[in-house]
């Protein structure tokens, strides 16, 4: 059966979203356009996935949970997790190597923390938009390691994408690429939303060939390229 998915997306606590961007409404927007499987990716943080966790649980989405990290080389690259506490493990890991800098709201934007009624629990002391110490080699074999899905974002965009960046994409073990506009690859592609307001839910989503609804046909659906329809 072709399921939608979209593995790229963020909620207000990532400082370049929209403040109204609550974790509850992108899954309820997501059902709203017909997708089934669901990831949060805010910028290396994950302190809004338990509220999106059991937003999507009342939506019927599949959700999957992970983080944008931006790599010392400010490249970005998504690692997403079927379950929630090995994603924010990670997630602490990753805030441990960012630069001790407090966020500035009037200037980088907001970073909401909230429940799932949309009430401020509290804002992240610490500034996401930044590069972590870490290599893109370093965090996409950990991520690996971790057992988690690992795919660099938005590889054919001119800025924080590996190409950009490095000027060469690493041959390492990826799970799949995201490109805005797909192209053949050695690696399965996919298009994801990367959606930072409410309006941009579901509008570079894909659908893919799968068994069943689940983290295992995911991983086994993203394995061929042949899966995936744009």
């Amino acid at each position: 059966m072709q399921v939608r998915i979209d593995l790229h997306n963020h909620s207000c606590l990532s400082p370049c979203a929209n403040d109204d961007l609550l974790p509850s409404l992108l899954a309820f927007e997501a059902m709203e356009q017909g997708i089934e499987i669901l990831a949060l990716t805010d910028h290396n943080a994950t302190e809004n996935l338990r509220t999106f966790g059991q937003a999507c649980e009342v939506c019927s989405i599949m959700p999957v949970f992970g983080m944008e990290v931006n790599t010392i080389e400010e490249v970005h690259l998504l690692v997403l997790f079927e379950a929630v506490d090995p994603a924010i493990e990670f997630g602490a890991w990753i805030q441990s190597t960012l630069p001790p800098l407090p966020n500035r709201a009037d200037r980088f934007g907001h970073q909401i923390i909230c429940d799932g009624l949309g009430t401020t629990v509290e804002e992240f002391p610490l500034l996401l938009a930044t590069a972590s110490s870490l290599s893109f080699d370093e965090v996409v074999l950990r991520g690996l390691e971790a057992g988690a899905l690992v795919i660099p974002a938005h590889i054919d965009r001119p800025s924080s994408s590996v190409l950009a960046n490095l000027g060469f994409l690493p041959d390492l073990p990826y799970t799949a690429l995201e490109m805005l506009r797909p192209t053949e690859q050695k690696w399965t592609v996919i298009t994801a939303s990367d959606a930072h307001s409410l309006g941009e839910v579901g509008t570079r989503s894909c659908t893919i060939e799968l068994d069943e609804v689940s983290w295992e046909a995911l991983k086994r659906g993203l394995s061929d390229q042949r899966n995936v329809r744009f």
